[in-house]
């Protein structure tokens, strides 16, 4: 299978980020219904979506010199805390605080990538913020106020891994993708052994997350983004944390508070504004 075989219309193109992003939105409800604490669920998620890219894109054609040790090392540590912050609060805390991910890019790219900071840049970044404040508003029990951290945390990780990428100007991300799938699952093993067995419901969630949550969502959104312009399909994108709550609540009755909905739709906002903004200036 060849992420860049046929040419594809725009429309159709549109459709396959869409069909990605709604595949990752389904992360956060499998993630919860695997009966496995969060470093063995991260180990079986990561081992099989590398797996499944190393069938799909085969060995011999990966370019593996694109890969850098920084790249796949922070792409790791997001997995590991994305997941880590999924089982430990709502299923919407932690894709709402990831989200935060490119306005951390905002901030540090003047600095790793020589790039400038504008206006536009510093009000995003500051209505971000005051989004994410809201979710540690009101009453957290211990483990809620943990897992907000680390999902706070797993955004960090987010936005180092769109900045390396883009310093390596990796147009193929590939290789550090599945180097970081194998890395996760290498760091989350010690930590998971004694709680990696399954049963018949784990595994068919275990395969699901890494076939088809991470696996088939890349390699739809790698072909969708050769006909679509890398802002269209981050606003696309957000398909995925506007339906991730969803199902966890369809799924397993999870509400997120009042204070968390209003976070997220404040840090939704600041970061599709400033990729509208940032696609008009590009277009003057």
């Amino acid at each position: 299978m060849n992420a860049s075989a046929a040419p594809l219309s725009a429309r159709r193109g549109r459709l396959l980020v869409a069909a990605a992003a709604l595949l990752w939105s389904t992360g956060g409800l499998a993630i919860k219904l695997v009966p496995l604490p969060a470093l063995g669920v991260a180990f079986w998620r990561s081992l099989v979506s590398a797996i499944f890219l190393l069938v799909v894109f085969h060995p011999s054609r990966v370019r593996w010199r694109h890969a850098s040790f920084s790249t796949t090392f922070v792409y790791a540590l997001m997995i590991l805390s994305f997941v880590s912050a999924t089982k430990m609060t709502t299923a919407a805390n932690a894709i709402f605080l990831q989200y935060t991910g490119p306005l951390y890019v905002l901030a540090l790219a003047p600095f790793l990538l020589k790039e400038r900071f504008r206006r536009v840049d510093a009000v995003a970044v500051a209505v971000a913020l005051a989004g994410m404040s809201l979710f540690f508003v009101g009453r957290l029990d211990p483990g809620a106020l943990a897992g907000n951290l680390v999902a706070a945390v797993s955004g960090f990780f987010f936005g180092l891994v769109i900045l390396m990428l883009r310093r390596d100007a990796l147009g193929d991300a590939i290789p550090s993708v599945i180097a970081g799938n194998l890395l996760a699952a290498a760091l989350a093993l010690p930590f998971g052994l004694g709680h990696l067995a399954l049963d018949g419901r784990g595994i068919l969630l275990v395969l699901f997350l890494g076939i088809v949550q991470l696996g088939i969502s890349y390699v739809l959104f790698v072909r969708g983004l050769t006909v679509v312009p890398a802002a269209e399909a981050s606003l696309i994108g957000m398909l995925e944390p506007m339906f991730n709550p969803l199902w966890a609540f369809l799924g397993v009755g999870e509400r997120p508070s009042a204070w968390a909905l209003l976070g997220g739709a404040i840090v939704l906002c600041a970061v599709a504004g400033r990729t509208i903004a940032g696609a008009r200036m590009r277009r003057a």
